[in-house]
């Protein structure tokens, strides 16, 4: 994540906040260490961002300070709701507790209330949180080791380089590059059962790959 994004995290902790929040709490709530938080709430105050207390006690933001509201239309916002509501479907807990978040930046700050709803039937949760390592992969273009269980119910491990997460109506599948069929494959992510990174990427090439397998896949019908 950028440093921007953490730094605006660091402002909505502590805008939601009922009072003051240590360092730590933060830290656990944003992902990073306990001194990394020092070190963005420094620049926070750099930047004359009203943010009162010190290390050990704990911080607040005055009162009076808020990021902007987003500002939406009513039908705008109303796509917003179910849009945001559809991603209890995906099975992603972080994807769903990301989509109350966007939620409560409409408009007044608070989830609004419009008289919809959406049905939760869909994909499974997924506990093991396979999902969110998929996400990060892709969008950190991150190589992963997976061990795979085919619908033959042969297991194999397969590195992979991962593009795509489609969410169907029942699956998620992830579209990869395989390094053992060098060649791109999908994968249901409910028949992967362990996933982890390998400390290598492929940094700067996620676009092309998609490309390639766009094409290859238009060329296959």
């Amino acid at each position: 994540m950028l440093r921007t994004d953490r730094l605006f995290e660091v402002i909505d902790q502590l805008r939601r906040a009922r009072g003051p929040m240590t360092a730590a709490e933060i830290a656990a709530r944003i992902e990073v260490s306990t001194r990394t938080v020092y070190r963005y709430v420094a620049s926070l105050q750099s930047l004359r961002v009203p943010i009162e207390g010190e290390a050990g006690i704990g911080y607040v933001l005055r009162a009076g300070y808020d990021l902007p509201p987003l500002n939406f239309d009513a039908a705008e916002q109303e796509a917003l709701v179910v849009g945001m509501g559809l991603l209890v479907r995906t099975g992603d807990s972080e994807l769903r507790a990301a989509a109350r978040r966007v939620l409560t930046k409409i408009e007044t700050g608070r989830v609004p209330d419009m008289g919809l709803g959406v049905s939760d039937w869909g994909i499974p949760e997924d506990t093991c949180g396979t999902g969110t390592k998929l996400r990060r992969a892709i969008r950190e273009e991150h190589e992963m080791d997976i061990t795979y269980r085919s619908l033959s119910e042969e297991v194999t491990m397969r590195r992979v380089w991962p593009l795509v997460l489609t969410y169907h109506v029942e699956v998620a599948v992830v579209s990869a590059w395989c390094h053992l069929r060098q060649d791109f494959r999908a994968f249901r992510v409910d028949r992967i059962e362990r996933s982890q990174p390998t400390g290598e990427g492929f940094a700067g090439q996620g676009e092309t790959l998609r490309e390639q397998m766009l094409a290859a896949q238009a060329g296959s019908f």
